[in-house]
């Protein structure tokens, strides 16, 4: 096949986005550059390279908007819940069963994973760090160790399967050309392996250093050493969003946690849990106004988003109900979501709801657009590789065949790469984890994506399953468990540990877990 200088300017433009990756610096610069260059060469007009530009990012937009909805909706609601108190009563229950050190890991764990997999790990860390937090470490489980299983299960097992929100299998369905439903059922296997592994490996390396119950444990963590507004300098991103370099997540402690953080552009409070019987608190069930209210929706949100998911794998495993994926199942999730919400803002205060309401979801799109907005450019660079979408984004005219960039010039060096399945997925992997090392576990799904895409068939590999390898590395390195420069940090700041001595302790586990997912990959799909 006959490559033209558009081909070599767009295997250039990959090529400086992995290097600008591995540097840690934001690849949009270069993601646009790229696109312009590579629409000019194969157009040969000027203006048509500055219209794909624009084109890129809006076919990106129109492809992907349905997950920028669902974050604002899901945002939206903890918006809601917060206001009620009922997001801190969803994990007070708990605390009881937090009798030993030993016990308490597995229920940090467990919990962290549940929150995180409705809300993305954003208000899950704040939550188990205000709540649960000095609970474990009362019971006896040391704060690296209480990181640590914060940090697996949440940025990790939860954040790169994204099951339920299915923002990371929705980017790397769509740049592979395959279905998000079964990226997702597959990327939800390997987070499972391989955060079982690491936590398990975790848990027996460590287990020495659990002590017994005391309150000495508790008085001694909170008599650590840190500033009442300390500001810890970041560069990467919050949960698989991509961060500019320089920002900053203030933290500020207390004796029942920390006060406040900013993450991915959005301030998430944290106040200190609140005494019994305070309305309209989350804290400790009370006999306040609003206790009763904030009691129902701590039960009922979880039971209906649970229930959603039931009606999911019913439909996927039986035949009683009909089978909902894809867009139907994000649809699904949405209007749930969509319901709840207007229920606790009318439940909150029904005469002002029509205001409160809509600034929850105003609250929601723009939490949705600073978390999730950098990845348009980015994934429009990708998009233009791919003949489904390259006539579109470059204005050619109707019926004109469209390029297929990445497509061809993988045909073209077919002979060149190694037709192994375990080397293809392999690859995949490690391609995702240098994609994560500028801290964001999302900003890399469009590239392994659309590899997974064009080398699949060659290697006789599922693209579905090579892109939910990449997902996996991506969002393990990146989304905050093995970069320490990611929002691994956070994590850090709430449990008071070093990030670096937290990065190194999950290194092995995390990397056997993968290692182990990525041989399930290729054995079983």
């Amino acid at each position: 096949m006959e490559l033209g200088a558009a081909h070599w300017i767009y295997l250039a433009g990959m090529a400086v986005i992995i290097g600008v990756m591995i540097a840690r610096k934001n690849i949009v610069i270069p993601a646009v550059a790229a696109t312009f260059l590579t629409a000019w060469a194969y157009t040969g007009d000027l203006v048509s390279g500055f219209r794909s530009v624009f084109g890129a990012s809006l076919t990106a937009a129109a492809e992907l908007f349905n997950i920028f909805l669902i974050i604002a909706l899901v945002t939206a609601l903890l918006g809601a819940l917060k206001s009620l108190g009922a997001d801190r009563r969803m994990v007070e229950p708990f605390r009881v069963v937090m009798r030993n050190g030993h016990t308490a890991f597995w229920v940090m764990a467990a919990v962290t994973y549940v929150i995180s997999l409705f809300f993305w790990p954003t208000p899950a860390v704040p939550l188990i760090g205000a709540i649960l937090l000095p609970a474990a470490i009362r019971a006896g489980l040391p704060p690296l160790q209480s990181a640590l299983a914060m940090a697996i299960a949440g940025q990790g097992m939860a954040l790169s399967s994204d099951y339920v929100m299915q923002v990371a299998p929705g980017l790397s369905a769509t740049a592979a050309g395959v279905e998000a439903s079964v990226v997702a059922d597959r990327a939800m296997v390997l987070s499972l392996i391989t955060g079982g592994v690491a936590l398990v490996l975790v848990y027996v390396m460590n287990r020495k250093h659990i002590l017994r119950p005391s309150m000495t444990h508790l008085q001694a963590w909170e008599a650590l050493s840190t500033s009442a507004a300390g500001t810890v300098q970041e560069t990467g991103a919050q949960n698989g969003v991509p961060q500019p370099a320089g920002s900053s997540v203030p933290v500020a402690h207390t004796a029942a946690g920390p006060v406040e953080m900013t993450a991915a552009g959005a301030t998430v409070a944290v106040a200190p849990a609140p005494q019994d019987g305070g309305p309209g608190h989350g804290g400790p069930p009370g006999e306040g106004a609003g206790a009763g209210r904030s009691r129902a929706f701590a039960v009922i949100v979880p039971l209906v988003l649970l229930a959603v998911v039931g009606y999911m794998l019913l439909g996927k495993f039986t035949g009683l109900v009909p089978e909902t994926v894809g867009s139907d199942a994000a649809a699904l999730v949405g209007g749930v979501v969509a319901l709840l919400l207007l229920a606790a803002s009318i439940t909150k205060d029904a005469r002002g709801s029509l205001e409160a309401c809509a600034e929850h979801v105003v609250d929601g799109l723009v939490f949705s657009m600073k978390a999730m907005g950098i990845v348009l450019p980015i994934a429009g660079f990708f998009f233009i590789g791919n003949g489904d979408f390259a006539g579109r984004i470059m204005g050619l005219e109707e019926g004109a065949e469209a390029p297929s960039f990445l497509f061809e010039l993988v045909s073209a060096a077919q002979g060149a790469i190694p037709s192994n399945a375990f080397f293809m997925a392999f690859a995949l992997l490690v391609i995702g984890m240098i994609t994560g090392l500028d801290g964001s576990g999302f900003s890399g799904l469009p590239l392994t994506g659309s590899l997974s895409g064009a080398l699949g068939p060659a290697a006789g590999v599922d693209p579905a399953t090579l892109a939910a390898v990449g997902q996996m590395g991506a969002i393990w390195a990146g989304g905050g468990v093995l970069i320490a420069w990611s929002s691994l940090i956070a994590v850090a700041g709430f449990a008071r540990v070093s990030v670096l001595d937290l990065a190194r302790k999950a290194f092995l586990p995390v990397m056997l877990g993968l290692l182990a997912s990525t041989l399930v990959a290729v054995l079983i799909f």
